[in-house]
C-alpha cells in the first residue's frame, strides 16, 4: 500500500496503527470522555491527510491526572475487538504532564503497539478545558484498510479554526507553529464555513484561553510577519520537512489567503454584532441570502 501511494513505509504503519487505537477508544467505555482533534481531522473531512502526523491529539474530560490517565490507556489498550493484527502493550503505557505555548496544562500518553514484528511507538496529546463551538458530533473515521471504522466525538471545523488563530495571536513573534498558517490556508481552500459559527467559535475560545479579541489587525497577519527574514525560514524548512506543495508557495501569500478567510469573522466578534455571511470554499465571504 504505501509502495501505491507513494508514501514512506514508517509513516504509513504508525498512521494503521493510529487509526486501530482510535477503533478501540470508540468500543471502550472512555468513548465519551475524549474528542478527537489535530491532524487526523483532514483525513476524515477529505479522505487523504495533507500532511502527515505520527499522533494524536484529543480533548479529554473527566479524568486529568496523569496516573489516572495512564490507567484509562491501558484499559484502551486491553478492549477486546476484531482480530486487526495489532496488539497494544499495555505495560508500555506511560505519561507525563506538558506545559508548552500556552498556559492550560497537558497530558502526554506514550505506548507501543506491535504488529508482525515491527514495534511501533504511539503517542496521544490530551488537552483539557477548552470550548468547543459547535457541539462535538459522533463521526465515523475512514480507514486506512479494510476494518471495522472507529466512531468517536469530533472536533467542528470552526474551532479548530478559531484555536489555530488564537494561538498566533498569542505567540506573536515567537510563533513557529508553521503548521498552523499552512492548516489555516488549506481550510480556507477546502471548506464551507457559516460565519456567525464561526465568528461565536472564535469569540469562545478567546474567552476561555483568556486571550482578549485583536481590535487591529493581530502580529501574525502583517508583512512584519510574513516578510520576516526568521519567519520565512521557519516556513520554507517546515514545507520542504513535510514534503508539502506547492513547494513554492510563500508565507506572504499564505498569510494574505487567511486574512482574507479570518479578519471579517473577528471583526465581528470583536465589534458584538452578527455576521450574516457564508464562506464557499476558497471564498470570499458572502452575505446570506435575505439578510441585510
Amino acid at each position: 500500500m504505501a509502495k501505491e501511494q507513494g508514501e514512506d513505509f514508517q509513516l504509513v504503519l504508525t498512521r494503521f496503527v493510529l487509526e486501530r487505537l482510535l477503533y478501540r477508544l470508540g468500543r471502550s467505555e472512555f468513548r465519551d470522555q475524549f474528542v478527537l482533534k489535530g491532524a487526523m481531522l483532514f483525513s476524515l473531512w477529505g479522505g487523504t491527510p495533507h500532511r502527515t502526523t505520527r499522533d494524536i491529539d484529543l480533548l479529554g474530560f473527566g479524568e486529568s491526572a496523569v496516573a489516572g490517565l495512564v490507567h484509562v490507556f491501558r484499559d484502551i489498550c486491553l478492549t477486546r475487538v476484531e482480530e486487526d493484527g495489532v496488539t497494544f502493550l499495555p505495560d508500555s503505557v506511560s505519561g507525563i504532564e506538558i506545559r508548552e505555548d500556552q498556559e492550560y496544562d497537558g497530558v502526554r500518553i506514550t505506548l507501543e503497539a506491535r504488529l508482525g514484528k515491527a514495534l511501533v511507538p504511539v503517542q496521544a496529546d490530551i488537552g483539557f478545558g477548552d470550548a468547543i463551538t459547535p457541539a462535538a458530533d459522533y463521526a465515523e473515521y475512514p480507514t486506512t484498510l479494510n476494518f471495522p471504522a472507529p466512531y468517536l466525538r469530533i472536533y467542528p471545523r470552526e474551532t479548530v479554526v478559531a484555536e489555530k488563530f488564537q494561538a498566533m495571536v498569542y505567540l506573536g513573534m515567537a510563533n513557529s507553529r508553521m503548521k498552523d498558517f499552512y492548516d489555516l490556508r488549506i481550510m480556507g481552500k477546502a471548506f464551507s464555513f457559516e460565519g456567525e459559527i464561526l465568528a461565536k467559535a472564535i469569540e469562545a475560545t478567546f474567552t476561555r484561553r483568556k486571550t482578549a479579541l485583536p481590535d487591529a489587525l493581530p502580529l501574525a497577519l502583517t508583512a512584519e510577519f510574513s516578510e520576516d527574514a526568521g519567519k520565512q525560514t521557519q516556513w520554507r524548512a517546515f514545507i520542504k520537512r513535510n514534503q508539502l506543495a506547492p513547494a513554492d508557495l510563500s508565507l506572504p501569500t499564505v498569510i494574505a489567503e487567511i486574512r482574507e478567510f479570518l479578519q471579517p469573522p473577528i471583526d465581528a466578534a470583536v465589534r458584538g454584532e452578527a455576521f450574516d455571511f457564508n464562506w464557499p470554499p476558497g471564498g470570499p465571504w458572502r452575505r446570506v441570502s435575505g439578510q441585510g
